[in-house]
């Protein structure tokens, strides 16, 4: 029994050391968000080794996931009555990510099956959402595309399903797009190694998106005096509205 035991432990451990390392890096682990932000590109790039640190043996796929902070959305459905457009039904998800981008060496479909890629959400079909509330299977289906084609549409969710680059089977590379809408905070992308349908490696990079300058001033003073800015937003507003009342006056 234990001859058998240590074999199984000898097997298990080679089995092991064939899974392959990943090194991931990012061209920036620091995006500051400015007055006049038009959005940035990340680079994400690294290597795929032998536990030895050489070259791996054989082909592996590569998919990247890159994911924003994730934040409540109450999602709401427009209806046409009687020739004007009104809220109908609504419902709201506990933590959707406020950006989604996944990046594949081959498009997914054709590198694991549909299991697979939901449990790794290898897709924007495959976003784990979470809806507040009994919802009916369908109105959640139709609701959670509804999210998906508005963030894909603000260029917030996006799809790139030939978009990692792999050289010598070595190197690889994925470019995405920031837009300049993107929300602060902690960015995660995770780089997966996969072969024959399976995942085998896994690694993540960080990227830190945040505000400098007047936009971080006005950022703070929202979060901190959040009656005295709503208060000043609305007397800005009104005086907006009374000076462009004068002017049209005048013409």
């Amino acid at each position: 029994m234990r001859r058998l035991f240590l074999l199984l432990l000898a097997l298990f451990a080679l089995t092991g050391a064939r899974d392959p390392i990943l090194v991931p890096e990012v061209s920036q682990h620091e995006v500051l968000v400015r007055q006049g932000f038009t959005g940035t590109e990340l680079l994400l790039f690294g290597a795929i080794l032998d536990p030895a640190g050489t070259r791996a043996a054989r082909d592996y796929d590569v998919v990247v996931v890159l994911k924003g902070p994730t934040e409540p959305i109450r999602l709401r459905e427009k209806s046409k009555v009687g020739g004007v457009w009104l809220n109908a039904a609504s419902t709201d998800f506990r933590s959707a990510p406020s950006y989604f981008a996944v990046a594949a060496s081959r498009p997914v479909k054709d590198i694991v099956d549909e299991r697979t890629a939901a449990i790794y959400e290898f897709g924007t079909d495959f976003i784990q959402l979470s809806p507040i509330g009994e919802i009916d299977p369908q109105e959640q289906a139709r609701f959670s595309a509804g999210l998906v084609d508005l963030m894909r549409r603000q260029g917030l969710y996006a799809e790139a399903m030939t978009g990692v680059k792999i050289s010598g089977q070595v190197l690889y590379q994925a470019r995405f797009q920031l837009p300049s809408s993107v929300q602060t905070g902690t960015y995660t992308a995770e780089t997966f190694a996969v072969t024959r349908g399976r995942v085998v490696a896994s690694a993540i990079a960080e990227v830190e998106v945040r505000k400098v300058g007047f936009e971080r001033f006005v950022e703070l003073f929202a979060q901190q005096q959040s009656l005295l800015y709503g208060l000043l937003a609305v007397s800005l507003s009104v005086a907006m509205g009374w000076i462009a009342g004068r002017l049209f006056a005048l013409i």
